[in-house]
C-alpha cells in the first residue's frame, strides 16, 4: 500500500465548549503572583473545571507560561519538557569587558551540572542540563543583559550564582522567559486580555477573541502527527495500540519511539502516543503507535470491533 505523507491541515473548527474542555492558553505572566495563582485566575476567568501550568516561574519572574485548560492538563508534561529561552539582567561586582563576558558565558555553554535552588519544588540533587547558548545583548557598566537558550529544568538563577563564583560577585536583577519550545512571547496574552475576551463572549455573544486565545491542544503540543481512520479511533480510546490498517496518513520524518499526536481525520486530538515505525521506506505493518495519554472521551466515535 502506498502511504501518503501527511501535511496536516485542520478541517475541524472546535466550539468554545470544546476548547474549554481541552486547550491551552499562553499567558504573559506578570511579576508578583506565583504560577499557581496565575493558573487559578485563568480557571476562574474562563469558568473552566480545571487548569494547570507547565514550567513554574518564580513570583518575581515574568514571561511565557503555558496554562492547560480542562483535559489538556493531562498533556502538561509534553510541553514542560520543551527547551526554554530567557532574557536576564545581571549586576556584576565589577565592570566586565565584552571579552570577559564572552569567556564567562562560554564556560557555562554545553552540558553543565546544576543543583536546583532551595525554593524549587524538585529534589535538591546535582543533575546534568544542556545550555545551548548564552548570548550577551548589552553591557552597561556593571550590568549585563543576556539571553539564554537551555534545556528544560535549567535554573538561570543558579547560573548567575555560578557566574558570581568566577567574578567579583553577581546577582540577578530581572528575569523574563521569552519562549517555551516554539511558543514565543507573541503568542501570549495578559490576564486582562483573557478577561476582556471572556466578557465579549458572555455579554456580547462574540466568541471570536476567546477562540483566538484558546489554542487547541493538538496545535500547542507541536508534535508530529499520525492521522487515524475513523474505524480505529474508539479502539485507541480504549487503550489499544494503533495498528497499520487504522492509519490514514502521517507526518514525514517520525522516528521510532518518538512522541506523536494521534488525531482523527477531522483534526481532533485523540491523545499522545509513542511511535513504532520501521522507517519511511518500510511498509507499515503491525502496531504503529502505542497510546500513552488519551484525552478523547470513549464513545465519541463508533466502536468498530
Amino acid at each position: 500500500m502506498n502511504w501518503a505523507v501527511c501535511f496536516w491541515q485542520s478541517v475541524w473548527m472546535p466550539s468554545l465548549g470544546e476548547l474549554l474542555n481541552c486547550s491551552f492558553v499562553m499567558v504573559d505572566k506578570p511579576q508578583g503572583p506565583s504560577s499557581h495563582e496565575v493558573a487559578a485566575w485563568v480557571r476562574k476567568l474562563l469558568g473552566a473545571k480545571k487548569t494547570g501550568h507547565a514550567g513554574t516561574l518564580d513570583p518575581n519572574v515574568s514571561g511565557v507560561l503555558p496554562v492547560a485548560v480542562g483535559k489538556a492538563t493531562r498533556l502538561l508534561r509534553y510541553i514542560a519538557s520543551h527547551d526554554k529561552k530567557y532574557v536576564c539582567l545581571m549586576r556584576t561586582g565589577k565592570e566586565l569587558s565584552e571579552k570577559e563576558v564572552g569567556e564567562l558565558f562560554s564556560r557555562f555553554t554545553g552540558e553543565i551540572t546544576q543543583t536546583p535552588p532551595k525554593m524549587s519544588a524538585v529534589r535538591k540533587a546535582p543533575r546534568k542540563r544542556k545550555v545551548y547558548y548564552i548570548k550577551p545583548l548589552e553591557i552597561m557598566s556593571k550590568k549585563v543583559l543576556f539571553e539564554v537558550h537551555c534545556e528544560a529544568g535549567t535554573y538561570v538563577r543558579v547560573l548567575v550564582s555560578d557566574f558570581a563564583k568566577l567574578t567579583s560577585g553577581a546577582s540577578m536583577l530581572e528575569l523574563r522567559r521569552t519562549s517555551v519550545g516554539r511558543i514565543g512571547e507573541s503568542a501570549c496574552h495578559t490576564l486582562q486580555q483573557i478577561s476582556d475576551a471572556m466578557w465579549l463572549a458572555k455579554e456580547k455573544r462574540d466568541e471570536s477573541e476567546i477562540k483566538r486565545i484558546l489554542i487547541p491542544a493538538v496545535e500547542a503540543l507541536s508534535l508530529p502527527r499520525i492521522v487515524m481512520r475513523d474505524s480505529a479511533v474508539e479502539a485507541v480510546c480504549a487503550g489499544s495500540p494503533l495498528y497499520a490498517p487504522g492509519v490514514s496518513s502521517f507526518d514525514e520524518g517520525i522516528s521510532d519511539g518518538a512522541k506523536v499526536a494521534l488525531t482523527t481525520e477531522k483534526g481532533e486530538l485523540v491523545g499522545v502516543g509513542s511511535a513504532s515505525l520501521s522507517g519511511k521506506d518500510a511498509p507499515l505493518k503491525g502496531a504503529v503507535a502505542f497510546p500513552e495519554t488519551i484525552v478523547m472521551e470513549r464513545g465519541t466515535y463508533k466502536r468498530m470491533w
